[in-house]
């Protein structure tokens, strides 16, 4: 079984500026714990023959604050607009069934929270991306500008052993409510990525 995605790639997490996990998993987060919101605004893609063009995911995960400990729990969020046939090539993927990114993660997770179908909307205002899933999850982050920076470009690390890509938008939250399967948090930092793509 083949499949793709592409799409646009919102994150934010419970550590402060900047995210030790994100620069290097085995670094300990900020606080005992690291729980984070990832958010997949899938703008073209198929699985196995499904298309899944326009529809929209969002984990949340909470883990150990050294993430390589493992025994996270993670729980998932599918785009209430999916058919049985898309809700269900999409939690394959997202839960690591059909190889891909998240199947490099699987063996770090201990619990799978969902996955539940839910209103999910997400926006992309210039540097500004925020995302809400019902009545559990809203925030937004704003990609950080450097001060005198002309053009005003957002600043990019890369080199970075992530899910989504090697390269990512860094971000701060501006607006943040998570409560979602049990796990609860205040979004502090963040990471963007414009242009995702996943295929196995």
């Amino acid at each position: 079984m083949s499949w793709n995605l592409r799409g646009r790639y919102v994150e934010t997490c419970s550590c402060e500026l900047m995210c030790p996990c994100n620069l290097s998993m085995d670094h300990g987060a900020t606080y005992d714990f690291c729980r984070a919101t990832l958010a997949f605004d899938i703008r073209e893609g198929s699985i196995s023959g499904v298309d899944v063009a326009d529809r929209k995911i969002v984990m949340i995960i909470d883990t150990p604050k050294v993430m390589t400990e493992g025994n996270w729990r993670v729980g998932v969020f599918v785009d209430d607009r999916a058919t049985d046939g898309q809700f269900e090539k999409l939690a394959e993927v997202f839960s690591g069934q059909l190889g891909g990114p998240m199947a490099g993660l699987g063996p770090l997770v201990g619990e799978v929270l969902g996955p539940e179908r839910a209103a999910i909307e997400i926006d992309h205002d210039g540097l500004r991306h925020s995302v809400r899933v019902a009545e559990a999850i809203d925030f937004e982050i704003q990609d950080i500008v450097p001060f005198g920076k002309e053009p005003p470009e957002p600043v990019t690390f890369s080199g970075m052993f992530h899910p989504v890509a090697p390269d990512l938008t860094m971000a701060e939250a501006t607006r943040s409510h998570i409560d979602a399967f049990g796990i609860r948090y205040e979004g502090r930092t963040g990471v963007s990525h414009s242009d995702f793509s996943w295929a196995a």
